[in-house]
């Protein structure tokens, strides 16, 4: 006997599932991811270049004028905590969003004609730039669970590149602009501004995605939550008593400190043992774009393997042999020691960010464990280029600071041996 079903009422759905399906495209998520990052770096290099210029302007002091550079990572230490509650309340896209637009106003601030406006601008790009910082792995884990890994590496190397890309044309942007350092420095903002534009279809896209599951019944709104690739709200218990998450924030906090020390000193320390300071320059320069390389590599290397205690270890050794190269061979290993710090440095970005999300098994985890761990991380890194300079200053040379270095690079190979253990948070 056939049984016949009573007819079901037909829902128009096309048009809305067509637009969300075009604003969900990963073209446009990867576009947005990438241009995002590239200015997560770019507003940071572009004004090292600048920094004497800036000093001259306003009559600043060395110790002011290094400021500059250390008060945007200090307060990207300050600012990291903040954003999960943040990502909670808001969600990840429209936080996003927001940073990017207040790095734009940073950017800008940055360059009025005053101290004080030079000195807040520094302040709301760390703080910006703490917040893209926090909410990227956590997007990447929920966007790319499979390939959460090799996104890491992906978005690692654009912000290297954005990077290089500011650091090698803020002179060449203050000549065909015209307008000083202020115009070199002030033109930044536009990337933001991109960026921002790219970004913003992901703002829609979840804000209708929210709309249709309110609007639909129980059941299919239980079938869009059973859909996503893994639950999005399950903060981390106790991740401050943690040891994984301390021993991740350690590697992470000493590997920043050593890259930001060297950032700020290396040109000055071959310059101090006789090497030209145009030469000096193009093997920094050299050594920023080797890490392009490390950042993209290591993070693929990472998501391949079950246990990433020997990658840690190799990073930490890497770190330890360019070091050591740069204290007993400052000139004639410049190269050398350039090239394997730069595979250093970028491959221990890259793996510090893909334990982020490698060790958390939610999204929200993910962005739980990027502020503990970049929270420690920058309030640590903002202390070695002042501490860096303060022991030259004391002892009249490098080898001291070269040595203390040394002894760093043996507790980020420790943090990290623990921190690429198999397990998860």
């Amino acid at each position: 006997m056939a049984v016949t079903r009573a007819p079901q009422p037909v829902v128009t759905t096309a048009a809305p599932l067509t637009v969300r399906s075009r604003l969900a495209h990963p073209a446009l998520l990867l576009t947005g991811i990438l241009l995002v990052a590239l200015n997560m770096r770019a507003c940071l290099a572009a004004i090292s270049p600048m920094v004497g210029e800036i000093q001259r302007t306003f009559g600043l002091s060395a110790t002011a004028g290094g400021l500059i550079t250390t008060v945007p990572v200090l307060f990207q230490g300050v600012g990291a905590p903040l954003t999960p509650r943040l990502t909670r309340r808001f969600g990840a896209e429209r936080v996003v969003l927001g940073a990017v637009l207040v790095l734009g106003a940073g950017v800008l601030l940055r360059v009025l004609p005053s101290v004080y406006a030079l000195y807040a601008g520094c302040v709301v790009i760390g703080v910006a730039i703490a917040v893209l910082n926090v909410s990227m792995p956590g997007l990447v884990k929920r966007e790319f669970p499979d390939r959460a890994a090799t996104m890491t590496g992906v978005y690692s190397t654009t912000m290297l590149v954005g990077a290089t890309l500011a650091a090698g044309s803020s002179v060449p942007l203050e000549h065909a602009l015209g307008g000083g350092w202020r115009a070199s420095l002030g033109a930044w903002s536009l990337l933001a501004l991109i960026a921002a534009v790219a970004w913003l279809p992901q703002v829609l896209r979840s804000r209708q995605e929210q709309a249709a599951v309110a609007a639909a019944p129980a059941r299919d709104a239980r079938d869009a939550r059973d859909a996503r690739p893994a639950p999005a709200d399950r903060p981390i218990e106790g991740i401050w008593k943690s040891p994984l998450a301390w021993q991740i924030s350690l590697f992470m906090g000493i590997s920043s400190l050593l890259v930001y020390t060297l950032v700020a000193w290396m040109p000055t320390i071959l310059f101090d043992h006789g090497m030209d300071r145009g030469q000096a320059s193009l093997v920094f320069a050299f050594s920023n774009l080797v890490q392009v390389a490390g950042a993209f590599l290591v993070p693929l290397m990472a998501g391949r393997m079950t246990s990433q205690r020997a990658l840690a270890v190799t990073m930490a050794a890497l770190n330890g042999l360019g070091i050591a190269l740069l204290l007993v061979a400052p000139v004639s290993g410049a190269w050398v020691s350039a090239t394997i710090l730069g595979l250093a440095q970028g491959g221990s970005l890259g793996l510090g960010l893909a334990f982020i999300v490698l060790r958390t098994g939610t999204a929200a985890g993910a962005a739980q464990l990027g502020g503990m761990s970049q929270a420690i991380g920058y309030l640590v890194a903002a202390a070695g280029p002042v501490g860096a300079g303060a022991l030259h200053q004391l002892t009249g040379g490098w080898e001291a600071t070269l040595v203390l270095m040394l002894v760093l690079v043996l507790v980020v190979g420790a943090a990290g041996f623990g921190a690429g253990r198999n397990r998860t948070l």
